[in-house]
């Protein structure tokens, strides 16, 4: 390596680094004005609010945020370089355009690899600390929203209905239970209610009857109580989106197989998470490409033309990487080729950039 690209690796990293710290700062301060109230409210101790919450925020924000502090950083030295004639004279020195690039690509990669890291192994274990402690602090127990019209796969040709679930109560209501054998239906199973013991982790079923199915005949069998262990836990109920964030890759691809089993049409999102997990660190390469043709090029508008047209680009990229998501939500295509969409299209973007740029 030549002294040039140690100076451009360490204006990359130092200005990226430096900017994500202090956008964090300064969003710790206003996310503490802003709940500040909720946190006496609730008796949030110092240490579980320090701790708990701002010590597993940072690296979520940190991530969430990598992309576009990705950008305005070579964006901002890079046209600083492009004033001040540097490239100019790296040029011609005899250095391509495309040799001043590795040093770029090197930073890139090491961005890439925090921000991978951060994703799949530091943010899950953090988020389960900092999702517990909004619950307990922040959100005022909204994880007791029942759930209505549910279907459940729960292990395979069984089939489970609810007209309704009351998560604080861990009560089903209107419950219905289908077993099949070779496409056929061999028995089925209502009842009032279902209620989850804690004690002997099984369900009660209230006022249930059965319905058994051998060849051309059929039995009933009744009753006000039934004890039974069903492939479901109020567990299952309780789970939202934000679940995914807290689990680590073997674990999301464990929930997903899951998820797929049972026929809930939550696994698109958690496919999405997967597969945003990988797509978002490898946009640092196509981020840092378009940012560098940008701003190479010496402009009478000076740095802030720069800066503004880079904001723009950024910002649409997280936008449309937002709308992206839809076509998987819609099936209109797969969550992986949906999640890779913007990538593909600024990588257009980014090669045409280069081609246009300063030789």
């Amino acid at each position: 390596m030549k002294k040039i690209d140690i100076y451009i690796i360490r204006k990359f990293l130092g200005t990226f680094f430096f900017a994500l710290a202090l956008i964090i700062a300064i969003s710790i301060v206003f996310d503490l004005s802003e709940k500040m109230d909720d946190f006496i409210d609730r008796n949030a101790t110092l240490e579980a609010v320090i701790f708990d919450y701002y010590l597993n925020f940072i690296p979520y924000f940190a991530n969430l945020f990598s992309g576009l502090f990705v950008f305005i950083s070579v964006i901002f030295f890079t046209s600083k370089m492009a004033q001040n004639t540097e490239f100019i004279a790296l040029l011609s020195s005899g250095f391509s355009f495309r040799r001043i690039l590795l040093p770029y690509f090197i930073s890139a990669a090491i961005i890439t690899l925090f921000s991978f890291s951060l994703g799949n192994f530091v943010i899950p274990s953090a988020n389960k600390v900092r999702l517990e402690f909004q619950e307990m602090y922040l959100k005022g127990g909204n994880s007791n929203i029942g759930a209505i019209d549910v279907h459940r796969q729960i292990s395979p040709g069984v089939y489970i209905y609810l007209e309704s679930y009351n998560r604080s109560r861990s009560t089903g209501f209107r419950m219905t239970l289908e077993k099949f054998e070779n496409n056929r239906l061999k028995s089925k199973l209502f009842a009032d209610n279902m209620i989850w013991d804690s004690i002997t982790n099984k369900w009660i079923l209230q006022n249930y009857y059965i319905r058994n199915f051998e060849g051309d005949k059929e039995s009933i069998i009744e009753g006000h109580r039934l004890d039974t262990s069903i492939n479901l836990s109020p567990h299952d109920f309780s789970k939202k989106r934000e679940i995914v964030e807290t689990m680590n890759r073997q674990e999301l691809n464990e929930y997903i197989e899951h998820q797929k089993l049972m026929g809930t049409p939550e696994v698109v999102n958690s496919e999405l998470e997967k597969y945003n997990r990988i797509a978002t660190p490898f946009s640092t390469f196509i981020l840092t490409l378009i940012g560098v043709s940008l701003s190479a090029r010496k402009r009478k508008g000076g740095m802030g033309l720069n800066i503004g047209i880079g904001i723009l680009l950024s910002f649409s990229y997280v936008l449309f990487m937002r709308f992206a998501s839809m076509f998987a939500i819609n099936n209109t295509f797969s969550a992986s080729f949906s999640v890779w969409i913007p990538n593909i299209l600024y990588a257009l973007i980014a090669l045409g950039l280069y081609f246009s740029a300063p030789k």
